[in-house]
């Protein structure tokens, strides 16, 4: 497999492009099938700086305060991605736990541990079992799962239950997912992203085409959101759902500082912009973390151009990696 790439530029290719490809980072997965929901961590090296930036109007979050640049701890020692909306924000508690049985977090000057686990959701709860949530033992199981091999992408994880422009019912949304990619710069500096997407917006293609989201009713095919959205405004419908979001984690081996890692996460959304349209919506949550394990020297604005690129090429793999559930059909169930 090749690592994603920008075009037009000659760069290392490597048996593992996704996010595993930072040494030191594991991913793991909790998914419940039958539920439609799941979770998925990331597990960071000790000392792992982090960061994130959030653009989207309908987040669901935690610990993105203590991440801001003028905040006291920049450590990150794990992140956790849920289905569940804010229900799943319950399973950074079973990371925390999963850390803490093994002594591992921020260390006070009272010499106490405590795991930084910072988090984000997504909207899942109208497919499969909506009783059925992401909670602390899907987080700790989702730890127990972790590895740092390829990263599993598709309809898994905190992309279980996720949809993709779901404007007019899922009867025309296409199946969202989870999906990973990496690239590997110069003197040893790599750029990787994974992005859960359960986007309001269609996933277009690097070609300006539309790979994946709102079906046409006339047939095979997919439509505009934005002149979905522009009919349905015009005839004073209300779309049947405003529940989505696109959360994700962006990770170098640069070594950066929080502020520098911050600037990182803004650049990052860039990369839903060019993948995902519209983005960044009212009904969106978009966040993403950025986490610099510091392992090599790093340019702040190179490291943020390819974490762009990193997050399109995650995003157009997840819907395209994505299978059908709960009714909902994958991209290339026409």
């Amino acid at each position: 497999m090749m690592t994603a790439t920008a075009p037009n530029t000659t760069l290392t290719m490597t048996t593992n492009d996704t996010l595993t490809r930072i040494p030191g980072i594991k991913v793991g997965h909790f998914t419940d099938l039958e539920a439609a929901t799941g979770c998925t961590v990331v597990l960071c090296p000790p000392n792992t700086v982090g960061a994130v930036d959030v653009r989207g109007g309908a987040p669901g979050t935690r610990e993105t305060d203590l991440l801001q640049a003028h905040n006291l701890v920049a450590e990150v020692t794990a992140v956790s991605l849920s289905g569940g909306s804010a229900y799943g924000l319950a399973t950074a508690d079973g990371v925390m736990r999963w850390h803490s049985e093994r002594g591992l977090g921020y260390r006070s000057r009272s010499g106490a541990v405590v795991p930084i686990v910072p988090a984000a959701i997504l909207f899942d709860l109208t497919i499969g079992r909506p009783g059925m949530r992401p909670d602390a033992a899907a987080g700790y199981q989702a730890c127990e799962t972790a590895s740092a091999a390829p990263v599993a992408m598709g309809s898994r994880g905190a992309g279980t239950g996720a949809r993709i422009a779901a404007i007019a019912g899922d009867d025309r949304a296409s199946k969202g997912g989870i999906g990973s990619a990496a690239v590997a710069l110069p003197k040893g500096l790599l750029v990787a992203a994974l992005m859960a997407v359960n986007a309001v917006g269609n996933v277009i293609g690097k070609d300006g085409e539309i790979l994946a989201g709102l079906r046409s009713p006339h047939g095979a095919g997919f439509d505009s959101v934005l002149d979905e959205m522009t009919r349905m405004s015009a005839m004073g419908v209300v779309a049947d759902s405003r529940e989505n979001t696109v959360i994700g984690v962006v990770a170098t081996n640069g070594r950066l500082d929080k502020a520098q890692a911050q600037k990182v996460a803004q650049m990052a959304q860039d990369g839903i912009a060019r993948a995902i349209n519209p983005a960044h919506t009212m009904y969106d949550g978009d966040a993403i973390f950025a986490l610099a394990t510091g392992d090599v020297p790093a340019d702040t604005t190179l490291v943020g151009a390819y974490a762009a690129e990193m997050v399109a090429a995650a995003i157009r793999r997840a819907a395209l990696r994505a299978t059908s559930l709960a009714g909902i059909r994958a991209a290339a169930e026409m």
